[in-house]
């Protein structure tokens, strides 16, 4: 009885020897995969962010971004080098995950329509950091785009978040991207008044501002004719920085030189006929 207890605990001792040596090996062998794949993972985002920003024209949104996509095409690819040291059959398991992905996009379809337009925002570019933009029904100053939504702040420091697919499908305004401006003064006078004299006040009060581009040229005109007034206006092109400030300051000036010019901005006003009962009594 010894003896075969002995021999029993000798098999044993072999077959947990040849198990360490096969698994021992695969698990070592994962291990290093896992610690390099995951420092490649790390490395190579920055890499792609470090050469894309050195790249002349190229948001540094859509080089954080790729640099995320390059981490996790790594990661993905070292789990299933892990995996294929145990003998998992990777192609089967690529199968059932994309079989899984197909139900899980057909049941996330608003989401994935968000990365969809994420992507593209950060590809093609219309907006980047620091524009002010309306989009989507929302306006404001853009302050990050990720893979789910656009991150806005209004003037009045408000933070808003729109969905990026509400972004994309929506006519994009882009009041930072060009470096020029035009502003339209805009101003009626009564019918008695002198459209002349109209328009010298805008001219000498455009005049006085050096914030007025030469070119193009000014232009001053009647623009309508309306109900109760003539509605003259002046165009001029300022920087796109200064087109509040000039337009709040210019509106006020014109208005307080109509006043010294004795011209009158005339409020709304309805001629109403009536006529009589002219039946006998």
């Amino acid at each position: 009885m010894d003896q075969n207890f002995a021999t029993i605990t000798e098999q044993a001792a072999e077959t947990l020897s040849k198990v360490a040596v096969t698994y021992g090996l695969s698990v070592i062998g994962a291990l290093i995969i896992l610690i390099v794949g995951f420092w490649a993972a790390g490395r190579a985002r920055k890499l792609v962010e470090r050469l894309l920003g050195r790249m002349h024209g190229v948001d540094p949104m859509l080089g954080r971004f790729l640099g995320n996509v390059t981490r996790y095409i790594i990661i993905i690819v070292t789990v299933l080098a892990v995996l294929s040291e145990f003998g998992v059959q990777t192609a089967s398991l690529l199968a059932v995950l994309g079989t899984a992905g197909l139900a899980i996009g057909l049941a996330l379809q608003g989401t994935l329509s968000n990365v969809a337009a994420g992507v593209m925002l950060l590809f093609l570019r219309p907006f980047k950091t620091g524009d002010y933009i309306e989009a989507g029904g929302v306006s404001g100053t853009v302050e990050g785009i990720s893979l789910f939504n656009t991150e806005l702040a209004t003037p009045d420091n408000v933070q808003i978040f729109a969905p990026n697919s509400d972004v994309w499908s929506s006519a994009i305004k882009n009041y930072s991207s060009k470096p020029t401006r035009r502003v339209e003064i805009a101003c009626g006078i009564s019918y008695d008044d002198d459209i002349g004299k109209a328009m010298d006040v805008m001219r000498k009060v455009v005049a006085e501002d050096e914030r007025v581009l030469p070119t193009p040229e000014p232009v001053f005109a009647v623009k309508s004719l309306g109900d109760s007034s003539v509605n003259v206006i002046c165009r001029v092109w300022v920087k796109s920085a200064d087109f509040w400030p000039f337009t709040f300051d210019k509106t006020r000036e014109v208005k307080e030189g109509y006043d010294a010019a004795g011209l009158t901005i005339p409020f709304p006003s309805r001629t109403v006929y009536h006529v009589g009962d002219n039946a006998a009594d």
